[in-house]
């Protein structure tokens, strides 16, 4: 008679499962998180107003105490820039199954359904966060080539963010170049393959995709795509288009000071020229609460300056070793922020005392008006109720900056290796 196998006893074995569950991507909101944090101004539908001194006034020079003409006088010329709230949401969906599966610790390692109350506004924040690093016009990524297939792949490698502001599962639109022609007006398109380390995505395939497209956050539709005025909105010396409603070729007292690396890698006059720039313009106190905010391949640039003129002693005690830096940095006396999502080709100087948030609704949950209801049921085809529900998180705000001349930033830079 044959020996009881391991396939007949499989039915009394027991499932490991591990108690912890690890996260393979991240969460972070740094630079939207700062902001967040500066004081807020309530603010409905209608434009929010935001005063500014653009010109000096009075008629200086010399005159003739003998009987001479002082002249007229002039006065300080005031203005206004206008801000509104761009809309925000993002939506958890989850069946009934996946919540009975997953409610008690005895069935699952995790509870699906506090799992997604905890951490979905983290999400919710990193989501804001990328839009924080747009010009104001949505735009989350540049194609660099497509490969057409049933799904297309798209390569990201023309600017300093590759895929960093997308995410997996995200719905995106895709334009041309000129944010003129939207090539999935109705019909949107999830991300289904998301590879940050190689800069591809996959999404279903999209007619006339080409090189040079941009990839448009969800619900913008139309010519000009219009959301979130993040630091490229506001840190920019550009002499064309408008900065809250100023346009900028007759204005250039509303544009930021930036200094062009061409290309190479970061040097030390490079960010002393750009804070510099601000004193020229706003005066020397306005210099000392600047911050350099940067990507990490920007932070490595600067330590290989300073390990060139680093000496390491490891005389006396029983001392380890760790050829990199530690602790606080600083640029030019600006403090080093540092923050995956930034441009890498880029370092800004902010002085966050100058920024601030419009705010119509704070992000929190999307209530029905009526009942306070928080958790929607799904409609079956039926009309019945479907056995999945949802909820939201939903916001109404912009970023605003009322002083563009104290703001300034390094663009062109060289990126590191590897990055």
């Amino acid at each position: 008679m044959a020996a009881q196998a391991e396939a007949q006893v499989l039915g009394l074995e027991l499932e490991r499962v591990l108690p912890t569950v690890p996260t393979l991507f991240d969460r972070e909101g740094t630079f939207y998180r700062e902001v967040e944090r500066r004081p807020v101004e309530i603010v409905s539908k209608r434009d929010m107003r935001i005063p500014l001194e653009l010109r000096p006034g009075g008629n200086f020079g010399h005159f003739d105490p003998d009987g001479g003409d002082l002249g007229r006088g002039t006065g300080p010329v005031f203005d206004k820039a206008t801000i509104t709230p761009a809309f925000l949401k993002i939506g958890f969906e989850f069946t009934t199954l996946a919540h009975w599966v997953t409610d008690d610790r005895r069935k699952a390692v995790l509870n699906n359904f506090r799992n997604l109350l905890a951490k979905g506004m983290a999400e919710f924040r990193r989501h804001c966060d990328s839009l924080c690093m747009t010009a104001g016009n949505g735009v989350l990524g540049t194609i660099t080539t497509v490969a057409a297939a049933t799904n297309d792949t798209y390569t990201l490698t023309t600017d300093g963010f590759g895929t960093r502001l997308l995410r997996f599962g995200q719905y995106i639109n895709v334009y041309n170049a000129a944010l003129t022609t939207n090539r999935t007006t109705g019909a949107e398109r999830p991300i289904l393959v998301y590879d940050h380390a190689n800069k591809t995505i996959q999404v279903l395939a999209v007619a006339g995709a080409a090189p040079t497209d941009k990839i448009v956050v969800s619900g913008l539709d139309g010519t000009a795509p219009a959301s979130i005025k993040g630091v490229p909105y506001h840190n920019s010396n550009a002499s064309t288009g408008y900065w809250l409603g100023f346009p900028r070729a007759t204005t250039p007292e509303i544009r930021a000071n930036a200094v062009n690396a061409g290309g190479s890698a970061l040097t030390l006059p490079l960010p002393r020229l750009a804070i510099n720039k601000i004193g020229d313009r706003v005066g020397l106190e306005n210099t000392s609460k600047v911050q350099a905010w940067c990507h990490p391949c920007q932070e490595q640039a600067y330590e290989q300056l300073g390990m060139l003129v680093t000496q390491i002693n490891t005389t006396g005690g029983n001392k380890g070793l760790d050829l990199y830096f530690g602790g606080p940095k600083q640029i030019a006396g600006a403090p080093l922020k540092k923050s995956f999502s930034w441009d890498k080709t880029r370092i800004d100087f902010i002085d966050l005392n100058v920024w601030g948030r419009a705010v119509m609704h704070e992000a929190s949950f999307y209530t029905a008006p009526e009942d306070g209801k928080r958790i929607f049921e799904i409609r079956g085809a039926s009309g019945g109720v479907a056995c999945s529900n949802i909820f939201y998180y939903v916001a109404a705000f912009d970023i605003f900056m009322n002083n563009p001349a104290a703001g300034s930033y390094i663009y062109g830079l060289a990126v590191p290796s590897g990055y």
